[in-house]
């Protein structure tokens, strides 16, 4: 196989198998097996080249198996290669000969092949439709299943960029941008750089927390990037549509404004006047990854990059498979990734019967949303009553007034009916459903001698807010079931989701992010979950029964020997 630079056509290898030498040798040489005999024995090879027709053009070279391509990505993952090391491994490795149905002699191909492939895998939806077309062959090998029972849950990952701060952060913005010109027209930096320029800018910055002068940088370095971007407007117009330049643009619009006298000013945060800063959902944190974002989960957990979330199957009686990967921005909310999770499942026949997931996925119009279109069942803790009244257990809260969707009126608990209804308005929260508010007058609500239990508000009025009836129904029928205890049996199963968790990131690295962009590090995220499926399934006996239980301790046996009872599971410890 060689390397080519020009348009490559695709010429499928259909019903490809493996030559009989490579099959002979590698049988005897891997009498035991290895993962990548596995893939080629049970799977056919995952896919196959007619899988990626429309990927590639009808005229030009012929260029190499996207198939092949395909599942050498794949073990790279799954054994953690780079791709120099993973070129090497098809040259010199028997099994991924096998694999890829490959003569022995096959000399492989140049490793810089792989990220060719992983810049087409980036188009569009492409990851996705690898993930499809992977779940597609284990679902006719009979290895995955739909309408069983599944979880998810997402973990922080973080972008293959330094942690910058903002002075940092344009400074380095200013280099990138000197950088790509100066690789691609150099001749425009004549008249622009001298020596405190080589000096600021001529190797990567390192400032760190409390540099010296401040304000002195800052405004240097802004009135650099200033003089920057309008010599290359003015001179090099064809080199500002470049990556780098254009992060410096954003990145200046976001950190300096001008003042009234036109001069260029550092942005504070609001409270401090100014125009403020940008929100952390539009905010760059690197000139090289302009997609991370930085995002807080509670007081302890901070990072700048992305979210990966996990869905997975966890039958009781089968292995847990990986059916669905989405990566988002860090500041995307749970709640709505939900959605698109669901859509993928249904197109890949793997949607669950019961999805188990945490509160941060557990919007009430998305849970509605999903039994009305998908037949799914989402469980999972609903937020509580937000009313003061009910975060203190004292006074009427809303669940303490009755509701009369007909007659749209609201009675509270001293009888009286409110003046008011309307909405229903959307709301600010992701995770919350649309309210319709009913109102109480100051005559009803001043003389009522529960009014110290019912409002504190100056005008002395309460008001109830509350979703349309059948969102409100289905609030209470989920609210009443998360309480019995058949409901938190089968939702305790949600707690292995992270393991699995753990597996990808310290089993398979995926807590950083081997490549720049959001796309890229979807293609990573998915090239690790079929890589971690290949790894679970292929470990299972050829009759698909449930791996054996691990053999007894030598104090367990003491004690079983001497009828001393002892715990099963690490699951009754508790009770």
């Amino acid at each position: 196989m060689q390397l080519s630079r020009c348009p490559l056509s695709l010429r499928p290898r259909s019903g490809e198998q493996v030559p009989p030498l490579t099959a002979q040798v590698t049988r005897s040489s891997n009498p035991g097996g290895t993962t990548a005999i596995w893939v080629r024995d049970r799977l056919d090879g995952l896919w196959h080249d007619e899988d990626f027709a429309d990927w590639y053009p009808r005229d030009g070279r012929p260029g190499l198996s996207p198939a092949q391509l395909a599942t050498v990505c794949v073990l790279q993952f799954l054994l953690g290669l780079s791709d120099r090391q993973a070129a090497e491994a098809v040259r010199c490795r028997i099994d991924f000969k096998y694999a890829m149905a490959m003569q022995l002699d096959d000399p492989g191909f140049h490793h810089s092949v792989l990220a060719d492939f992983r810049d087409r895998l980036a188009e569009g939806d492409r990851a996705d439709r690898l993930l499809d077309l992977a779940l597609a062959r284990l679902k006719e090998a009979g290895l995955v299943h739909e309408r069983t029972t599944q979880r998810t849950d997402s973990t922080h990952v973080l972008a293959a960029v330094r942690d910058l701060t903002r002075l940092e952060l344009i400074t380095e913005a200013v280099r990138a941008a000197l950088e790509e010109v100066a690789s691609t027209a150099p001749h425009l930096l004549d008249e622009l750089v001298d020596e405190d320029w080589g000096r600021r800018y001529g190797r990567p910055v390192r400032l760190g927390k409390n540099p010296t002068k401040p304000k002195t940088r800052i405004l240097a370095t802004g009135n650099d990037a200033v003089r920057l971007l309008e010599h290359l407007y003015r001179y090099g117009a064809d080199c500002t549509s470049g990556p780098r330049i254009q992060a410096l643009r954003q990145i200046m619009v976001q950190n300096y404004h001008r003042d009234a006298a036109g001069h260029l000013r550092w942005r504070t945060a609001e409270n401090e006047g100014g125009p403020g800063l940008p929100p952390s959902s539009r905010a760059v944190v690197s000139p090289y990854d302009t997609s991370a974002r930085y995002a807080r989960h509670g007081h302890i957990i901070s990072w700048k990059g992305f979210s990966a979330h996990l869905t997975e199957t966890c039958a009781p009686d089968g292995p847990n498979v990986i059916t669905d990967v989405a990566t988002t921005a860090a500041t995307t909310h749970d709640s709505k990734v939900l959605p698109g999770i669901h859509t993928r499942l249904s197109r890949r026949g793997l949607l669950p019967a019961e999805h188990l997931v945490d509160a941060g996925y557990t919007s009430l119009p998305h849970l509605e949303q999903a039994t009305r279109e998908h037949q799914v069942t989402v469980s999972g803790p609903l937020r509580s009553n937000p009313t003061r009244q009910h975060r203190r257990d004292e006074g009427f809260a809303r669940d303490d007034f009755h509701i009369d969707y007909d007659r749209q009126q609201v009675t509270c608990p001293q009888g009286q009916v409110s003046k008011g209804w309307h909405g229903p308005y959307p709301t600010s929260s992701p995770t919350a459903a649309p309210l319709i508010v009913a109102r109480f007058t100051k005559s009803q609500c001043q003389p009522c001698p529960a009014r110290t239990q019912c409002t504190t508000s100056r005008e002395s009025t309460r008001t109830v807010g509350f979703p349309p009836r059948e969102l409100r129904d289905l609030q209470l029928r989920v609210r009443t079931e998360q309480q019995t205890p058949e409901w938190k049996t089968r939702y305790a199963v949600r707690s292995g989701v992270e393991g699995t968790v753990n597996e990808f990131v310290h089993g398979y690295g995926m807590r950083r992010c081997r490549y720049r962009g959001q796309g890229k590090a979807h293609i990573q995220h998915v090239l690790t979950a079929i890589a971690v499926n290949i790894e679970r399934l292929s470990g299972l006996p050829p009759t698909e029964e449930a791996p054996t239980p691990r053999r007894p301790t030598a104090f367990q046996n003491y004690l079983d020997q001497r009828e001393i009872p002892r715990p099963k599971s690490w699951r009754t410890l508790g009770s």
